[in-house]
């Protein structure tokens, strides 16, 4: 890229505030350093920052060149750098911290994306150096960096040892390491738009770890992820690597005694199509000198390039159970696909809750440092926890779990219950209920709660409006009512801050009634699963769930109607349209768990005569459900069933 060339869109993502800058020379230092006194050293080259690379660093007069930073920085002391570009020079770094006081550079870091907002290049024009170079220096952190290079390696380590790289994003050019290097450590990393291998190591460097790299080479020349050449080991762990049509992990040499596990691996061309070439596109080789001592296993490898699998000492497997069969290699690996659009008729995702959490060089964190969630659609088959990803990210998107609960009163204006009095909501008023950490609901991570809701004795017509609290209030509405009437509705509303609020839009006073169905949280095993709608019950005629047979008749007053849930596996609740008709007085209807004592709820409230429906979710108990005729008088039940959950 010419010096003073706009970046790209996608690399300014990367790179926010990042201005090319023209060359800069350096101060000599002497033999007393220029270093400041204290503990912090600051960089920043932006109008009006003072700058000055004849100065300490100070954060009133800061470098203004990362150079001139590296050139004078002292154990345990930190180069924060600000938010900019710093492109001219590259940054050899000579000077070492000790273990119990590195040195650190580092920027601020990227909301949404690896690499920071500090962005700098080796050489100007076109980048023709690397970026970083580590000549020889112990003990050194680097953190929230963006970097660019120009066909060649944007950062080198050569003979450097117990270094780490943290949330760096390398483009035009990957990672070197060399020279003996020992005890490198790449995390979290983001490589792109340059030709292959993104990553490097080689030279007879010990001990390094590449953990939680997305790696992508856009090349035609080399698009290998990773190479691993005369490096004794080394640590591949739970990256993701895309090198379309050439190989994605490769170890070479006498690199022995390696662990590639919970690595992502695609080599298909636009990660989709067979290759042209397949023979360059083998997922993972080890070569017969690598061999000795090296682990591989829960990987998931893509086949659509058509290119091996495996490559292990020369011999070339297609599938797991050929690499396992032969090698013992591999038996918790899948070759499948790598990425799986999520419906309901969609294949397994093997990345999903399967990964090796015992590993070494496992992060807590993923790229984008989510700590691992439980996806209640897969099963937990991983080590540890068994809720580890595959690959460099955790994936999140697969809404929340619901958990039945109750039917258990939340919420009565009339008693007092959930609020401080007994009073009527006012007219345009507004209740706030809190949710969360009452009646078996989880103190955090609750999303949503499902609740029937009831309006009663309203003063005039109107209706109720249920929404997160703290929110806006909505132009919505979740039930409406006629003055003097008792109306329910089941609602579900999104949790915030642990309350939910009801605002009346009306302008009389009503009275609110809440029961707990159930509540949708971050943890859970429950799924939902629709069928139907199908009529599991007409006391009107002579048959109910397609499975009993008993004679038309109503319910009694104050009667019990229990019936079966269903002959369906691992079934928790059933969600159900349930309708009363042709009630003799006015009354209420409760749906329960079978068994249970009846709750002080209710799911729908009636006039005589009337015919009246609502929707309900209730939990199963010994495999059937109750529902109780809170009523003087005889009624018939209509229940359709359209979905359940399930484990």
């Amino acid at each position: 890229m010419p010096r003073g060339a706009p970046i790209s869109r996608t690399r300014t993502a990367l790179t926010v505030g990042a201005l090319l800058v023209g060359t800069v020379s350096l101060p000599a230092v002497g033999a007393s350093g220029a270093a400041a006194a204290g503990s912090t050293l600051y960089v920043n080259n932006a109008a009006g920052a003072n700058c000055t690379d004849s100065g300490t660093g100070a954060q009133s007069a800061p470098f203004c060149t990362i150079a001139a930073a590296a050139a004078v920085v002292q154990p345990g002391q930190t180069v924060e750098i600000a938010a900019g570009g710093y492109n001219g020079f590259a940054v050899t770094v000579t000077h070492s911290g000790t273990a119990d006081a590195p040195i650190t550079f580092r920027g601020p870091a990227q909301q949404y994306s690896a690499g920071g907002q500090a962005s700098f290049s080796g050489g100007a024009p076109n980048y023709p150096d690397s970026a970083i170079v580590v000549k020889g220096a112990d003990h050194l952190r680097f953190e929230n960096l963006s970097l660019q290079s120009h066909q060649r390696p944007a950062v080198i380590v050569d003979g450097g040892h117990d270094i780490s790289f943290t949330n760096i994003a390398a483009w035009g050019g990957g990672v070197k390491i060399t020279n003996a290097s020992d005890k490198v450590t790449w995390a979290r990393g983001d490589f792109g738009y340059a030709p292959g291998p993104l990553l490097q190591v080689d030279g007879g460097s010990t001990g390094t770890v590449l953990t939680t790299n997305v790696i992508q080479p856009n090349s035609v020349d080399n698009m290998t992820g990773i190479l691993v050449k005369d490096a004794p080991n080394t640590v591949v762990v739970a990256n993701t690597i895309n090198s379309p049509c050439f190989n994605g992990i490769v170890l070479d040499g006498t690199s022995t005694g390696a662990v590639v596990e919970n690595n992502v691996v695609n080599t298909a061309k636009t990660q989709n199509a067979a290759c042209d070439t397949p023979a360059n596109a083998t997922g993972i080789s080890v070569a017969a000198n690598a061999t000795s001592g090296t682990k591989i296993d829960y990987n998931l490898i893509d086949p659509r390039s058509g290119g091996a699998a495996y490559s292990w000492a020369g011999a070339n497997f297609t599938t797991q159970n050929q690499l396992a069969a032969n090698t013992g290699q591999g038996v918790h690996d899948f070759v499948d696909l790598t990425y799986v659009p999520k419906g309901p008729n969609a294949p397994v995702d093997h990345r999903i809750d399967s990964a090796d959490e015992n590993a070494p060089g496992m992060l807590p964190t993923d790229r984008g440092g989510y700590a691992p969630v439980d996806d209640p659609t897969t099963p937990n088959t991983g080590t540890g926890s068994g809720i580890r990803d595959r690959g460099a990210y955790e994936d999140r998107d697969f809404g929340s779990a619901f958990t039945p609960a109750g039917p258990t009163r939340l919420l009565d204006t009339r008693q007092p219950i959930g609020v401080p009095v007994a009073q009527p909501v006012p007219a345009w008023g507004t209740v706030d209920l809190p949710v969360t950490g009452v009646a078996g609901v989880p103190a955090t991570g609750v999303t949503a709660v499902t609740m029937n809701v009831t309006v009663t004795e309203p003063q005039q017509d109107g209706h109720l409006t249920v929404f997160p609290h703290g929110n806006t209030l909505p132009d919505a509405s979740n039930l409406n009512w006629t003055a003097g009437r008792t109306i329910p509705n089941l609602v579900t509303v999104p949790v915030k801050d642990g309350k939910v609020s009801f605002y009346n839009a009306s302008g009389g006073t009503v009275h609110l009634i809440a029961d707990l169905a159930g509540y949708y949280a971050t943890e859970g095993k429950l799924t939902y699963r629709p069928f139907g709608p199908t009529r599991v019950v007409d006391t009107r005629q002579d048959t109910y769930w397609e499975t009993g047979v008993r004679p038309a008749g109503t319910v009694p007053a104050w009667g019990t109607l229990d019936i079966p849930a269903g002959d369906l596996p691992n079934l928790a609740s059933v969600t159900l349209n349930v309708t009363v008709t042709e009630p003799g007085a006015q009354g209420h209807l409760t749906v329960y768990p079978h068994g249970d004592t009846l709750p002080d709820a209710s799911n729908l409230n009636f006039l005589p005569g009337e015919t009246i429906p609502n929707q309900v979710v209730v939990p199963v108990k010994d495999g059937k459900i109750s529902l109780y005729n809170a009523s003087g008088a005889p009624l018939h039940l209509v229940v359709d069933e359209f979905g359940y959950q399930g484990y």
